[in-house]
């Protein structure tokens, strides 16, 4: 690392280091190990708000955070799982050990991001390369794993897959009683083997700043060094945790650190502008599970007082999509440029969430700008784009309790836009209300092709078989795999197609469309679709029910009626 950045990359080291002792405390009951960590997490938020602490790890982390502006708030969900007792986790296959992977790493990761970001030497991450970073964190997570597999079954845990541990019978049952046997060598052979594929991603650093590069690079030949030393342990991996030589690493990090010298004395790093963390004004940001809601806000409510039906759950729509159509028409209708029209618009998408989030919807995906999209006129591309960045930097959500992702192709989109993008996501990776799905250059076959793509990628790594492959093997190479199917498709603007929206999600839901331009939506119109829907009748194929009145089933919406679907 640059000489600038290492306090603050040791602080970040030590909070994770420290929650983590504290979360696998051994002969410590599991409700006194939880209350420890919600009490440093706690202890966390107060120091950040006097800007100092008397324990030396937060203090380390109340300065870096000060001096290079570190929005801690993505770690609330790193430090909830913390937090939460791990004994009898059990994982049904990769990709729930996956989500618990990213839950327990990526967060800390974007904070080292950040702080390359702000030294003016940012760590890019290509987007086209996603996989790759993903199985890299994976490779990581697995090598940790294999290494404290002492310690965690010293406590009874095992956190593997049953999908990894079901080809070696009998394994599971060896591991947890201490007893290396045949079974055992061969799945640590298995597991080792793929978690040096996960982490061998020589395409991952392209684009990159040299010194980036150079930690990236380096990281990656000391996991596999730590993968020598598990596979040379045998019996004794049972005992105690691995490591390599000190001929081994130094082999490493000798010609590494004489590279990185001279990447980063080619590059000017900006130091921080402030001198050290000062006292923030207002109340204490939110950071950890005993303040995940601090500061978050119910949305405003209409300025007509109209508030939502009551509809009931099994009724209510988990996943809504919308296409956000009729912007251009609407501005000619109104003899302006269609330009203004995307501006006009956001007031809607505003409107929108602000209805779901009343309503109590779950997933909400806005069709925002789709990959045909860039056969229009350049100018009004260039309106679009950069009414969505200006969106991003105002930030209109910044303090609900909404869940922001992105869902699309990089290529040709503003860097500008694509890093503010990624920066929500992170920043809000942690809420747990309605999660925000906006799709910026996104083709529905695009997104099939390249998730066939990426699972042609794990056949030929030996990760899936083909012969037995289904559709949740499918679906978990998508970009979110988490996005449940959509029950409710939306579309505005008068037209009756669904123009290579979520083909996959989409499959079966229910389409609904209304006459009105997306400018003039506002949420008592999703409120009005959403109600709709609730009175349809679903059958996915299965032999209909009998009919009963909708009236039985939800109650109306407690609004007169909106005279502009009258005169729609």
């Amino acid at each position: 690392m640059p000489t600038g950045l290492r306090p603050a990359c040791w602080a970040l080291w030590a909070a994770a280091t420290a929650l983590d002792d504290l979360a696998d405390e051994p002969d410590v009951a599991p409700a006194e190990r939880a209350a420890r960590v919600e009490a440093w997490t706690v202890s966390l938020v107060h120091d950040l708000a006097a800007g100092t602490s008397s324990d030396p790890v937060r203090h380390a982390l109340v300065d870096a955070a000060g001096r290079w502006r570190l929005d801690l708030t993505s770690l609330q969900g790193t430090m909830a799982s913390a937090r939460d007792d791990p004994h009898d986790r059990r994982f049904a296959d990769w990709a729930a050990w996956r989500a618990w992977c990213n839950k327990e790493v990526v967060p800390w990761v974007e904070q080292v991001r950040h702080l390359f970001e702000q030294a003016g030497a940012p760590m890019t991450l290509r987007l086209d390369r996603q996989t790759d970073y993903e199985r890299f964190v994976d490779g990581a997570q697995l090598t940790d794993v294999l290494t404290d597999l002492s310690t965690d079954l010293a406590q009874g845990l095992l956190l593997l897959p049953q999908e990894a541990l079901e080809p070696f019978p009998g394994a599971e049952e060896d591991l947890l009683k201490g007893r290396w046997s045949p079974a055992v060598a061969a799945l640590i052979t298995e597991l080792a083997a793929l978690a040096r594929r996960r982490v061998t991603r020589p395409a991952m650093t392209t684009g990159m700043h040299p010194g980036a590069a150079i930690v990236l690079e380096t990281a990656a030949g000391l996991l596999r060094a730590q993968l020598d030393a598990v596979e040379a342990a045998g019996p004794t991996l049972l005992q105690r945790a691995p490591r390599p030589s000190v001929v081994a690493r130094a082999r490493l990090l000798v010609p590494a650190r004489l590279r990185s010298t001279l990447a980063w004395s080619l590059t000017p790093l900006t130091a921080p502008t402030v001198p050290g963390p000062r006292r923030p004004k207002g109340p204490a940001p939110s950071v950890g599970p005993a303040a995940a809601n601090t500061g978050l806000r119910p949305p405003p409510s209409h300025p007509s007082g109209a508030r939502p039906p009551m509809i009931p759950a099994g009724r209510m729509p988990a996943h809504v999509a919308i296409i956000m159509d009729g912007n251009g028409r609407w501005a000619e209708q109104h003899g302006l440029q269609r330009s203004d029209g995307h501006r006009a618009g956001t007031a809607a998408v505003r409107e929108i969430v602000y209805g779901a989030l009343e309503i109590g919807l779950r997933h909400l995906t806005l069709y925002a700008f789709s990959t045909e999209n860039w056969k229009r006129d350049a100018e009004e591309i260039t309106a679009i784009l950069a009414t969505l960045q200006s969106e991003l930097d105002e930030a209109p959500f910044r303090d609900l309790d909404v869940r922001q992702r992105w869902s699309g192709r990089p290529d040709r989109l503003p860097e500008d836009l694509v890093d503010s993008l990624r920066r929500e996501e992170a920043r809000t990776r942690a809420r747990t209300g309605l999660t925000l799905t906006v799709c910026i250059n996104y083709g529905g076959r695009d997104e099939i092709t390249h998730a066939a793509a990426a699972l042609a990628r794990a056949a030929r790594e030996g990760e899936v078989d083909p012969d037995h492959l289904n559709e949740d093997d499918f679906a978990r190479h998508l970009p979110h795999p988490d996005m449940p199917e959509a029950d409710l498709l939306w579309r505005t603007g008068n037209e009756q197609r669904t123009s290579n929206f979520l083909p996959w999600h989409a499959a079966y839901a229910e389409l609904y469309f209304s006459p009105g331009y997306w400018p003039d939506t506002d949420r008592r119109d999703l409120w009005q679709a959403i109600t709709e829907y609730s009175r349809r009748q679903r059958r996915h194929g299965a032999v209909p029910g009998p009919l009963t009145s909708p009236d039985t089933h939800h109650s109306p919406p407690h609004t007169e009626p909106d005279p502009r679907h009258r005169a729609r």
